[in-house]
């Protein structure tokens, strides 16, 4: 049990490294140099490394070790477009029905991202931005996006995580993008939900005080 928490542990604080920005996509994790910075063996280490591979954060590489995930610009391209796809279906199908204490839930989640952005915890704000988006799928009528959706996300985690990790825009104008796609829900348009997720999702949807790439990229 006490090794078990120990991986658990080490993977938070390596994991957090890499959602950070700390660990640049590219950058060679080793695992004696990390168990000596965490003070620890290499066994949590590398178990909480085999997790991270899992999760797409970390790539193996045979004979040359574990490195940071990097996402070439043709596959991360490929995914935005998949995904404005789901997600513009999602918008239209909620903006049209319009469930029940979503509008609430993701408002909930818009505070996070408040707060985090005010506490430049940018993995926090990842995890709510990640959250904001998974409950519109899910609340879609449709439930196959709610399961593309589960599918897609450890992918798309990795892309928000490796593809920009020091990006300098305003992560309060960005909460700010997301309180104006609660809008376009709330108001039972379906086309205009569907039209700013569509545009959200490429990363082309920003607001008037910043006109810097979304990190949604």
């Amino acid at each position: 049990m006490a090794r078990r928490l120990l991986s658990d542990d080490v993977y938070d604080r390596v994991r957090a490294r890499i959602v950070k920005g700390e660990l640049a996509p590219g950058t060679r994790v080793v695992e004696s140099v990390l168990a000596r910075q965490l003070q620890v063996s290499q066994a949590p280490v590398r178990e909480a490394l085999k997790r991270l591979a899992h999760e797409g954060l970390v790539n193996h590489v045979p004979r040359r070790g574990n490195y940071v995930a990097e996402v070439p610009e043709a596959e991360a391209s490929a995914a935005r477009e998949v995904r404005a796809m789901i997600e513009e279906f999602a918008a239209r199908g909620v903006a049209t029905q319009r469930p029940d204490g979503l509008i609430s839930e993701l408002r909930g989640l818009v505070d996070g991202m408040r707060e985090a952005a005010a506490a430049q915890d940018i993995a926090a704000f990842r995890e709510a931005d990640l959250a904001f988006h998974r409950a519109v799928c899910h609340a879609s009528p449709n439930p196959f996006v709610g399961r593309m959706w589960t599918m897609m996300e450890a992918s798309l985690r990795t892309l928000l995580v490796v593809s920009n990790p020091l990006w300098d825009g305003s992560w309060t104008a960005m909460s700010k993008a997301h309180d104006e796609l609660i809008g376009t829900l709330a108001s039972g348009d379906a086309d205009r939900a569907a039209q700013a997720f569509h545009a959200h999702a490429l990363g082309e949807l920003c607001t008037a005080d910043d006109a810097r790439a979304s990190p949604e990229q």
